[in-house]
């Protein structure tokens, strides 16, 4: 299976790998895609590109997680500008303090033992 192709997720994360947020776009529905998959949800087709985000969205939800052990920590929904929406956190700030529509900035946390590399966030310079 040398010529098999690569997966979505496998592609997403060589791109996370490199310090990238990717994305998939759908021409035929002229809309962004995420998270990565192999048909587009709006139209069916298989025809998707892949994309690289500037980075850059705006908080839509936010909640705090207390774990039983250990420190809280922030979950948010962020609008990303490039069009979609995905669920990750908002780091370098205490968790209550991350605002719905705070602008926020992308960055990879590494890759840890077995886990794969994936994507946070941190306020943007200058956010309130």
């Amino acid at each position: 299976m040398a010529n098999a192709p690569t997966s979505p997720l496998a592609t997403y994360i060589e791109h996370l790998e490199k310090g990238e947020l990717a994305y998939q776009f759908s021409p035929d529905a002229n809309a962004a895609i995420f998270y990565p998959r192999v048909i587009c949800p709006f139209t069916g087709s298989d025809k998707l590109e892949w994309r690289i985000s500037k980075g850059t969205g705006t908080v839509y939800a936010t909640t705090v997680v207390y774990p039983q052990k250990g420190d809280p920590y922030n979950v948010a929904l962020i609008n990303v500008d490039e069009g979609f929406r995905m669920m990750s956190r908002v780091e370098d700030i205490a968790p209550l303090d991350v605002r719905i529509g705070m602008r926020v900035k992308f960055r990879v946390h590494p890759a840890a033992d077995d886990e794969p590399p994936y994507p946070v966030f941190t306020p943007a310079e200058g956010a309130p």
